[in-house]
């Protein structure tokens, strides 16, 4: 079911917000993406803004002085935000930013695990977090991808209780995926020795990644030459402000 009613179970991707230098410029080009509409913030900040689909909240952006490009940061759902970040630093990661109210929407907390991947913790009150997805133009998926996956599986492990188990379809990555206790997969960690650093990618879904990629050059970002995987057929976006994602047509 790709919209929800009722929060999702701890240790689900729950919501995904963009850090951005430049609202301004991320608003339209998201609009043009996605066909985004937007409305404040629920704190009633003016410059922060939920991203809508149909009329229900599917993304944030907000905006960051502090930084010089922009970062999209999925967020973990979790029955206790305050017990879930006591467990991130005993799992051996750290918080950026400590657990607090967003009005009365939902408690969360934003931090790094033991190989530096940025996340979130959403503890849906009044709001659930991405009320769409798994359809066009909202949140299919996140996967980890990290020079050191090992300590990564231990950290996620310890975190949410996640089992993990390989792909057969793609022998040639050191790839797992991270399961739920009741065995729904979440996403996936990838080892791999080409990146820098490690970081949390976002994959939207869309209806056909090729237009998308175009819609992004023409509205000021870049794209990736879209092509096929086993999954889906999809393209590596980057937004105005340096912001990093993917776009996918499942097959």
């Amino acid at each position: 079911m790709s919209v929800l009613s009722g929060n999702q179970p701890e240790g689900t991707p729950t919501w995904i917000e963009l850090r951005t230098p430049d609202r301004e410029r991320a608003l339209p080009f998201y609009q043009a993406l996605f066909g985004w509409e937007f409305e404040p913030y629920p704190t009633g900040d003016a410059d922060g803004t939920v991203c809508l689909l149909r009329g229900r909240p599917v993304a944030g952006i907000v905006p960051d002085a502090e930084r010089t490009d922009a970062v999209w940061t999925m967020y973990f759902a979790t029955d206790d935000c305050d017990e879930t970040a006591r467990r991130v630093t005993l799992a051996g990661g750290r918080l950026i930013e400590a657990p607090a109210d967003l009005a009365d929407h939902a408690r969360t907390a934003v931090a790094v695990d033991a190989v530096g991947a940025r996340f979130g913790l959403w503890q849906g009150l009044s709001r659930l977090g991405s009320e769409i997805v798994n359809e066009p133009d909202s949140l299919v998926r996140n996967d980890l991808v990290t020079p050191d996956p090992e300590p990564a599986r231990a950290f996620y492990t310890a975190l949410f209780g996640f089992t993990m188990d390989g792909n057969d379809e793609v022998p040639e990555l050191d790839f797992t995926f991270l399961r739920r206790p009741d065995g729904h997969e979440i996403g996936g960690i990838v080892g791999s020795a080409d990146v820098p650093t490690s970081a949390w990618g976002t994959l939207f879904a869309v209806a056909d990644t090729d237009a998308v990629a175009a819609r992004a050059t023409e509205s000021g970002g870049s794209s990736t030459e879209p092509e096929d995987t086993p999954y889906a057929r999809m393209s590596a976006v980057t937004d105005p402000s340096g912001g990093v994602f993917s776009v996918g047509t499942a097959p």
